[in-house]
């Protein structure tokens, strides 16, 4: 499996390219490519058919983990 940007990379597509071809908003793939936003099951058919590959030859998710914060942070005091 192979990441959106790997893909891209071999076929030698722009995000600009994939974000006309996919007909999603370009920030949105934009955000895809650099595995910041998970796309959904929706985004994914469209993302695949753009690249000519089928859903699950990619490999999907985020890149950066993701930390969950409880309350509001130390700037407004304790948090629950």
């Amino acid at each position: 499996m192979k990441t959106v940007k790997q893909l891209m990379e071999e076929q030698g597509i722009s995000a600009e390219d994939l974000a006309e071809r996919s007909s999603l908003e370009r920030r949105i793939v934009q955000s895809i490519i650099s595995s910041q936003w998970t796309p959904s099951p929706q985004q994914r058919e469209r993302i695949a058919a753009a690249l000519g590959v089928k859903i699950d030859e990619i490999r999907w998710g985020h890149a950066t983990p993701v930390e969950h914060m409880y309350g509001h942070g130390p700037q407004f005091g304790r948090s629950p």
